[in-house]
Parts: structure tokens; sequence; C-alpha cells
């Protein structure tokens, strides 16, 4: 497929998420499915031009006067990607397969428009209605931090040093660039190309040897700074894939005991070949069957739980980007109430001087400090660990760099170049 007609099919696209209200990934599927003759680098490409596209969807409808995709797609050109309105113009020949050629106002609007007096809202690409709940996370920083919110993510992987050491999977790794992170003492980090692609890292032998796992740099650094310890009892009680569960087997060195569960035992599914490869060999999956409750006889004894509460995910906007423009308050109401029960549950597993690492990829307070602060009104027995405690023992670069909450940190692509995760410490009184 040619430059001009990648871009109709994004339009496309973008057109069937915006009439269906559906996720990208599903309408890019269906795309892919009923266009056989696309390639895989023909998928990539379309999928980078929508997913582009919806990281500054307000903003290049703002610059182009109009919000169809047409307009979207062409804003983003000109506000991503920095083409210019030649460049722009020549993927709108009318030719076959190519988008109808530019209008004399879209030409004018391409070349002359700016943000310049546009709303937080439209400036920072965000919904409206939630731009208040930002505005009390980053004040007079918000629009640089949701801007930083709408670029593209780098691709992070976890060392996993149960296996190997970083120098041994970045020579290893050495033909596709890896870098260091610039906190996490066991990540490395690549970029994908033009295309939105990164490598297939799955496939590389290191991989299925276990040396790594894919993982942002802001979620090692939150099992970091849980300072789980060899020989602690532990339990990770939102586990999920069991990105975090493997981190902290590895902080643990195989000693002690994870105990990892989720209230939804179809997310626990790839957590045991993943136990598998990295050789973790601490870890009990505990699956609910049922309404039972996996960890009830836990109740009372673990040194540390690690609440990876079910959230909003507004931190990981730069990887989806259309998840922001699909949130509604609804969907925030019952984020809530999930975070409160979950660390209600967390509270009776602690034991006394136990305590509960909260975690959250969301930069919303109402996810954040104000959870841990409706939680602690209840006088459970249990008073928070001073954020400058938490970093007590982080890389010494990390505290100069996250945004202390009243409660916990915060940290964003902006500040830390990862995505947007919370962190607060409680610990039970004895």
């Amino acid at each position: 497929m040619t430059p001009a007609a990648r871009l109709s099919a994004a339009i496309e696209v973008l057109g069937d998420i915006d009439a269906r209200r559906r996720p990208a990934a599903d309408a890019l599927k269906d795309w892919g499915l009923s266009r056989r003759f696309a390639g895989s680098k023909d998928r990539a490409a379309i999928a980078s031009l929508v997913y582009d596209a919806l990281r500054r969807k307000a903003s290049a409808a703002w610059i182009m006067g109009e919000g169809t995709p047409r307009a979207v797609a062409l804003g983003m050109l000109r506000l991503q990607r920095g083409q210019g309105v030649e460049a722009i113009a020549t993927l709108c020949s009318g030719e076959r397969f190519a988008l109808a050629p530019l209008t004399e106002m879209e030409r004018d609007r391409l070349a002359a428009a700016t943000l310049d007096g546009a709303p937080a809202s439209i400036a920072g690409d965000c919904p409206e209605w939630i731009e208040p709940s930002l505005r009390r996370a980053f004040g007079e920083c918000l629009v640089p931090e949701l801007q930083a919110l709408a670029r593209r993510a780098p691709l992070d992987i976890r060392i996993n040093t149960l296996e190997a050491s970083r120098e041994e999977v970045q020579n290893a790794l050495a033909y596709l660039g890896p870098v260091e992170t610039p906190h996490s003492p066991y990540g490395l980090r690549l970029w994908p190309g033009e295309d939105g692609r990164g490598p297939a890292l799955q496939s590389e032998p290191e991989f299925l040897k276990g040396w790594f796992e894919i993982q942002d740099e802001g979620s090692q650094l939150a099992a970091l700074l849980t300072r789980a310890k060899p020989g602690e009892q532990v339990v990770d009680l939102c586990a999920g894939g069991g990105g975090k569960t493997l981190a902290l087997a590895a902080m643990m060195e195989n000693h002690g005991q994870v105990y990892a569960t989720d209230s939804d035992a179809r997310r626990l599914a790839p957590i045991h070949d993943r136990l598998k490869r990295a050789g973790a060999r601490n870890v009990q999956v505990r699956t609910p069957r049922g309404r039972m409750d996996a960890v009830s006889d836990l109740d009372g004894t673990a040194d540390l739980v690690l609440v990876d509460a079910p959230c909003t995910g507004s931190g990981t906007w730069r990887r989806n980007p259309d998840a922001k423009w699909r949130l509604r308050p609804g969907s925030l109401d019952a984020r809530r109430k999930e975070q409160a029960a979950t660390l209600d549950r967390a509270a009776a597993l602690a034991r006394p001087g136990g305590r509960i690492v909260y975690v959250t990829c969301s930069v919303l307070p109402e996810e954040n400090d104000d959870a841990v602060a409706n939680f602690l009104s209840g006088d459970g027995g249990f008073v928070r660990v001073e954020p400058y405690d938490v970093l007590g023992t982080a890389p010494a670069s990390l505290p100069g760099a996250v945004i202390l909450t009243h409660y916990g940190l915060q940290m964003t692509p902006r500040q830390t170049g990862t995505d947007g995760f919370y962190l607060a410490a409680l610990r039970r009184r004895t």
C-alpha cells in the first residue's frame, strides 16, 4: 500500500471507532481481517496513524476547525509528525486510494492555525470533563504533563536477575541499540520505529530463556519501592498476568513466599508460563474458584501486601490513547469502589507491623491520594509511610524526579519518562 492509501485506511478506521464507540484495537483487527491484501507493514503503519490521531484528537480538531476523522488525521500529521502543507497535500492527490485534494480552508488551517488560546483540555488532548481532576494533580504544569501523555511511549524491559545481568542482556540485544533506563537499575529501553512497531522481543532467545520481561520502567520502580526482602511473606492481591509478581520474586532472590492472586481468575492465566520461564520458585498462584477467597488462610500473616489496584489507566494514555476518549464518569466511580474494597481486603491480610503498598497506573487524585485518605479515615489501624521514607532506598535519580503528594508519589512521562504510576505505602500499627 502507498502512504496515501494507508492514510485513507486510517481515516476509515477512525470513522469506525467514532461510529461504534469501540476500542481502537478491535477496529484495527476487523479492518485487517476484511482487507487480506494488507501486509503486516501496512497494518502496522495504519495502526500507528490511528493511534497518533487519537493521541492528538482534540488539538488536531482545534487547528482544523472540525472533528471529522479526515480533519483529525490531517491535523495530526501537522502536530504529531511535523509535516508541512505540501507534504500533506501529496497524500491527498485524489488519485486511486488517496484522499480528495485539500480544500483551500484545509490548506489555510494547516499553514497558519495554532493552539494559542486553546483550553487546557484541547492543548493537552483530554476529555473536558476530567480536566478539573487533572488540574488538581498537576496545577500550572497541567498542559505540559498532558502533552507528555500524548507522546509515543518507549519499549522497556526488566532484567530478570534470577537468570541474567543487565550487562548480559544489553550485550545480547546490542544490535537493537538498548540503553539503560534512567532510574530502574534493572531496565533497558528501546524506541519503536517510525511505523510505531518495536522489535519482536518475545521471539528473542534471551526472552525465551527468561532473561527479561517486557515491563514499563514505572512498573519496575513500583515493584522496587515495595522494598520486598528475601524471606518475607508477600501477597500480590491484584497480580493479573504477573508482571510485578515476577519482579518481587527476583527482588526476594527466590527466598520467602509470594502469593499471587486476583479477583478475576482469567487474568491469572499467563502467569504460570511466565513463572516457569523466569525460574521463579517462591511464588504460589492462588486462583479463586467461584466466590471463594483464595487467600483467606493468610489473614494477619503478610509482611507486605501489594495492591496493584484496578483503575482507569489514565497513566497509560501514551500506550492506549483511545482509552481516554472512552473514559466516562461512571467508569471512574466504579473503579473507586473497587479500590476501596481491595484496600479493605488488603488490610485484613497484613500482620501487625506489616505494610500495604498501594499502586495505580493513574494520574487522577480520586484514585490515588483520595483513595488512600478514605481508607485511612476508617481507622483500621494503619498509618501512612512518609513518601520520603518510601524513597529511602530508591535509585538516587528518582526522588528529584517524582511528584510528591500528601500520601505518596506520582510518576509521569514528563517527570520520570515512565507511564503515570502512583504509589503510597501504609503500615499497620503493632
